[in-house]
Parts: structure tokens; C-alpha cells; sequence
């Protein structure tokens, strides 16, 4: 258990620490400073002003660390840990059954549901109101030069999950690589790339354009029809895959019981598009948050214009909106491929035959002991992840052309 919550604290914690900054960064300088100049000293503006102004980032953070443990199943699996998502598994696949799995589904749903209601909650409370004044005053506030053993534990305390969740990590992988190459299958993990990119190109292909589609539905009529069909698929990031799988499987295995001749199992369990379905249901949402914020940057009056010159529906997606949230759409990408790439849950049940991923030989090889051939491909899976994040920055770096 012990060992599993070391794992999930060292790889979960920029939820916590980005939201709690960008909470802190935008009004806690210029009221540390008026605190300052009012007497307080360093502990009592820390305990009176920068812990309230980050509690709701914390509450926030946490939500969505605890609902990726519930999602989490490699963890869990490997060190034995009987989680709700393990349980749904050997439920379907050991015990076969499905009315179990079922159940559990449906209380690990209604859990993630909880969170996501405290997640929002405590993000509504985020928003403060900012002036240009309060603005100014914070670029010009000056941080506070820590010196002696403070420095050190600052220093400590900043390296400290760097280092156990991804320097270590990583040379604890690179070891093995490079005791002996010989031994590790470089003819399968060239299979097992393939595939996995392959899955996420087409994912993120697919989740961009389902996502430009509802965001240009959304701004062309907001009908309450529309937004809550908005609001619905934004909920998909948040259901874990388990969930989705049996959500998908049990009316697969209904059609299929009733028709036969469908064929509706063979096409969602022999052939990718039934985990290419359960990848968008997961993963449309976070292509759907990019589009939406690429499409708060483009003026309304562009969509008048158009309509003036004669535009219609779709040569105003295609010839004005597209061209505007092209940044949007390669970020939308980007992120649904890094996220597909390393999901586990449902693809270990939905894959085809001969169609093993990167995360699935991973978890696989784990699980057998076999670290030092697990080595190579979670460390591929660590730069797919790396890689995207760095174009992602330089691309949002980049000055709108």
C-alpha cells in the first residue's frame, strides 16, 4: 500500500502544484507585500494569506489526483492492491461476471462523479478579481532571498519530486538497457510502437474533429440542448476506463446475444474502432477544453463578416475559423495522442488479437518481473510524453501568425 502511494504522490503531484500556482501566482505577491508592510512576519502572511488563497487550488488539485487513482490500474496491479478498477476486471475477465463487474462500475462511477462536483467547486472558488494595479504590483514584488539551512530545505524541498519521480525513475530504467542490449526484443517493440501510434494518430484525428464540430455547434447556436451535450461529453475525461469498458461491453453483448448476425461483437472487439470508440468517449473532452479556449480568441464579428460575404456554415468553419485555431487543434492533438498512448484499463480488455501497445507490455512485462525488458518500453513511453510537451510549449510560445 506504502509503496503504491509513493508511486501515485511522486507522478501525481503537478495537479496539485500547477493549480496551487497559478492560483497563488495571480493576486498572492501584492497581498503578501501589503501584509508585510502591515508587520506580519514570514509564517503568519504564509498561514493568513497564502494558505487560504491556495485552498481551493489544493481541494481542486486533489479531486483530480484522487480520481486518477480510482481510473489507475497498472499501479494497483502490481503491487497487489485491491482497487475498485482491478475488481471490475477480474470480475469480467476471471470470474465472468458480468453483473458484478456492473455493480462495481456503477460505484466507482458514482464516486468519480463526487469528486468531479467537489473539482468544480473548489474551481469556481479560483476566480479573483484582478486590476491593472494589482497586476503592476505583482511583477514588481521582489521574492524573498532565502539563505542559510532555509535555502537548503527550499532546495530539497523543490528537488525532491524531480528527482523520485523522474530522474531516478528513468536511471533506474537505463540501467538494464545498458547492462545488455542484446537480450531485449527489438523486433516486437517496433510492432508495439507501431501500434501504439497508430491508435493515437487516429484518435487524435478523430477527437479534434469531433471537438471543433461541438465547439462550432456550441458557438453558432448555444441552445440548452447543445450545452448539455457539451457538458456530457466533457464528463468522459473524468470516467475511468474501466467503467467505460463495461458501459461498452454489456450492450455490445446484448446486440449481440439478440442479432446474431449483427455482428456487432466482432467489429468492436476484433477490430481496433470498439477501442478507438472507448479512447474517444475517454478523450474528446480534452480536445473539446483546447477547441473551446481556441475559440474564446476569435472575435464574433469575423463570423458576421463572413456571413455578410456570403459564407456559409461550412466555408466559415473551414476558410475563417480553421485557419485561427490551428495552435488550438495541434495542442487538442498533441495531448489525446500522449493520453491514448499511455492508457491501460481499456485497452488491455478491447484490444484485437496481435495488437499489444507500448502500456500493455509494459504493465505485462512488470507484472512477469521482467523489469529489464520493461525498461524499453515504458522509457518510449516516457519521451512520447516528453516530446509533445516540449513542441506543445514552443508552439505556445510562438507569436500568433
Amino acid at each position: 500500500m506504502w509503496g503504491a502511494a509513493w508511486v501515485f504522490s511522486f507522478s501525481l503531484y503537478p495537479y496539485v502544484y500547477l493549480l496551487a500556482r497559478t492560483a497563488l501566482a495571480e493576486r498572492a505577491p501584492q497581498l503578501m507585500e501589503a501584509a508585510r508592510l502591515m508587520g506580519a512576519s514570514l509564517p503568519r502572511r504564509l498561514r493568513e494569506v497564502a494558505l487560504p488563497m491556495a485552498r481551493p487550488a489544493v481541494a481542486a488539485g486533489t479531486a483530480l489526483a484522487l480520481m486518477e487513482v480510482l481510473a489507475d490500474y497498472g499501479v494497483s496491479v502490481y503491487f497487489g492492491i485491491q482497487t475498485f478498477t482491478a475488481g471490475i476486471y477480474k470480475a469480467w475477465l476471471s470470474m465472468d461476471n458480468r453483473i458484478a463487474a456492473a455493480q462495481l462500475a456503477t460505484v466507482l462511477l458514482a464516486l468519480v462523479m463526487v469528486l468531479l462536483w467537489l473539482e468544480q467547486r473548489a474551481q469556481r472558488r479560483l476566480r479573483f478579481v484582478g486590476s491593472a494595479t494589482a497586476r503592476a504590483s505583482s511583477s514588481e514584488a521582489r521574492p524573498i532571498p532565502l539563505r542559510g539551512m532555509r535555502g537548503a530545505i527550499a532546495w530539497v524541498l523543490c528537488l525532491l519530486p524531480v528527482l523520485m519521480g523522474f530522474v531516478l525513475p528513468v536511471g533506474f530504467m537505463l540501467r538494464p538497457l545498458s547492462a545488455d542490449w542484446s537480450v531485449l526484443p527489438w523486433d516486437r517493440f517496433l510492432i508495439w510502437t507501431w501500434n501504439s501510434v497508430r491508435l493515437g494518430s487516429i484518435t487524435a484525428v478523430l477527437a479534434v474533429l469531433a471537438a471543433w464540430f461541438l465547439a462550432y455547434s456550441l458557438r453558432r447556436a448555444p441552445t440548452l440542448l447543445r450545452r448539455w451535450a457539451v457538458q456530457i461529453v466533457s464528463l468522459g475525461y473524468a470516467v475511468p476506463g474501466a467503467v467505460i469498458v463495461v458501459g461498452l461491453l454489456l450492450p455490445v453483448g446484448w446486440l449481440q446475444a439478440r442479432w446474431p448476425e449483427s455482428g456487432v461483437g466482432a467489429v468492436v472487439t476484433v477490430t481496433i474502432w470498439g477501442l478507438v470508440w472507448a479512447y474517444l468517449v475517454r478523450f474528446v473532452s480534452v480536445a473539446l477544453q483546447s477547441m473551446q479556449s481556441g475559440y474564446a480568441r476569435v472575435p464574433r464579428s469575423l463570423d458576421e463578416s463572413a456571413r455578410m460575404l456570403g459564407a456559409t456554415g461550412v466555408e466559415l468553419a473551414a476558410r475563417v475559423h480553421w485557419p485561427l485555431l490551428r495552435r488550438a487543434g495541434f495542442a487538442a492533438g498533441l495531448l489525446v495522442f500522449v493520453d491514448v498512448m499511455k492508457e491501460l484499463p481499456a485497452t488491455i480488455v478491447l484490444r484485437p488479437f496481435n495488437t499489444d501497445t507500448l502500456a500493455v507490455v509494459a504493465n505485462q512485462l512488470a507484472r512477469d518481473e521482467r523489469l529489464g525488458e520493461a525498461a524499453l518500453p515504458s522509457l518510449a513511453l516516457v519521451l512520447v510524453g516528453l516530446v509533445p510537451v516540449i513542441l506543445l510549449s514552443r508552439t505556445l510560445r510562438a507569436p500568433p501568425s
